[in-house]
């Protein structure tokens, strides 16, 4: 449940850390549909063939639209969590430890998760950190 009353200035970090996730997620997800071949060379260097860029526009815009939605965002973060992990993954294999994709796909992670545990207090109560 979100936090009820007038909001603190915590939920509103999160409110705005959660917009960027949503933000970079759906700019991404509307290159690989508008403009795959922007992204194709990225693509071929991972191994992957640039046919795919449509899929996976579909998933970041998933785990976008569910993430923004309150009574789904706990799915669309651990959803988008495996998604940035598969991406920093592919990175990894390559041998591009600190490249900046992997370093965004990252920081977009700790984002989705930090924006959400600010704004929803069932969150917080569940992480060890003490107040």
């Amino acid at each position: 449940m979100m936090e009820t009353g007038r909001p603190h200035r915590q939920h509103w970090i999160g409110r705005v850390a959660s917009a960027l996730v949503v933000a970079a997620l759906l700019m991404d997800a509307s290159v690989q549909f508008f403009v795959p071949e922007l992204a194709a060379s990225m693509l071929r260097d991972a191994g992957f063939t640039p046919a795919i860029a449509p899929v996976l526009g579909a998933i970041m815009a998933a785990c976008a639209l569910l993430y923004a939605i309150p009574a789904t965002a706990f799915l669309g973060a651990i959803l988008a969590t495996g998604f940035l992990g598969g991406a920093i993954c592919a990175h990894v294999r390559l041998g591009e430890i600190g490249s900046p994709p992997e370093l965004i796909s990252l920081l977009l992670g700790l984002l989705a998760w930090g924006g959400l545990c600010l704004r929803d207090r069932r969150l917080r109560a569940l992480l060890p950190i003490r107040q």
